[in-house]
């Protein structure tokens, strides 16, 4: 089954039950795709899409690692917080120079995620609650934990709002975009690397194409599991600790939730079977949608919304054709 073929007609079915609302509203909707691509795009948008998509590429390349290998990461948010809040208590109190202290914040921030996804893993391995489970409900803690310490012991005091003080160890930034851009690209290819080149990418691909023949092979799933959720959150952990590193140069409760910057990385992964150059491109393309419908609000007067409403649904008819040609494949 041709992957092009699978993304292309959710792409497309999306689009035009785009154009069919659009339609019904009175709006031309080649203006208003018009006015996505521009707002996203054009000069005044690309810096605010690249910013979005930071994040949103970030959290889509945390999750599509173990999606690889058909194991669900649904505690995101709560590893990314986790991840966030190390960075700020290293950049807040440990001594040193601003390059170092950046240097340690974002590896506190990976090793913090790293470790709360691996306790995820334990759970599913050692005492049987599966991971789906286990991943989301362990975020809860970890949102509360960040919540807590924002409202009380590192609270802002100059500030009435539950956030942090600034940091003033920094990530510099690059017309409006943080240079924490390049650590993601980075992440991104180590992880097309060891997808396309190290058994432990292969081991990960056949586990997620058939899980009873890669363990009639001998593939240990449960050593799996531990490292992939813990590579997984690492990632997470480290778009956290950009996210604190970079403007605002402080945690903000609900700013790394509210942007849904997990779950729309989620759909990006789930848009590109995982595959991490697939994942990053989807990745962009979710962020130019939510950038270029803040420009479609303005210039059409159509809701943004609207895009979020064409998100759904392709997601919808890509679990929809997947399934079609599964089956036209077996019949085959």
């Amino acid at each position: 089954m041709s992957r092009v073929r699978l993304i292309a007609v959710p792409v497309a079915a999306a689009l035009v039950l785009g154009t069919i609302l659009l339609l019904a509203t009175g709006t031309d909707p080649l203006a208003a795709y018009g006015a996505i691509v521009s707002g996203a795009f054009g000069p005044d948008g690309i810096g605010d899409t690249l910013a979005y998509a930071v994040p949103v590429a970030g959290m889509a390349t945390a999750l599509a690692i173990p999606l690889r290998a058909g194991l669900v990461n649904l505690g995101g948010e709560g590893q990314l917080v986790l991840g966030a809040i190390s960075a700020l208590a290293v950049g807040l109190y440990v001594p040193g120079p601003g390059p170092v202290k950046v240097i340690l914040s974002l590896l506190a921030g990976v090793i913090a995620g790293a470790a709360y996804a691996a306790l995820a893993a334990l759970c599913e391995n050692r005492l049987g609650v599966p991971l789906l489970i286990s991943t989301l409900l362990l975020s809860y803690p970890a949102m509360s934990l960040a919540g807590y310490l924002v409202r009380f012991p590192v609270k802002d005091a100059g500030s009435s709002l539950p956030q942090s003080p600034q940091l003033s160890a920094r990530l510099p930034e690059i017309d409006g975009v943080t240079t924490g851009i390049f650590l993601v690209v980075a992440v991104i290819a180590v992880y097309a690397v060891i997808d396309a080149r190290t058994p432990a990418g292969f081991e990960t691909k056949v586990t997620g194409w058939a899980p009873r023949f890669a363990a009639y092979a001998g593939i240990d799933r449960p050593k799996l599991t531990l490292r992939l959720l813990a590579a997984s959150g690492g990632t997470a952990g480290l778009v956290g600790a950009i996210a604190v590193l970079g403007f605002p140069y402080r945690f903000i409760d609900g700013a790394l939730i509210t942007p849904q910057y997990t779950w729309i990385g989620l759909l990006a992964a789930l848009l590109a079977g995982a595959s991490p150059l697939g994942t990053l491109l989807a990745a962009v393309f979710f962020a130019a949608l939510t950038s270029g419908g803040f420009a479609m609000e303005r210039a059409t007067q159509v809701p943004r919304e609207l895009t979020a409403v064409l998100q759904a649904v392709l997601i919808i008819f890509l679990a929809a054709t997947s399934g079609v040609f599964k089956r036209k494949a077996k019949r085959a």
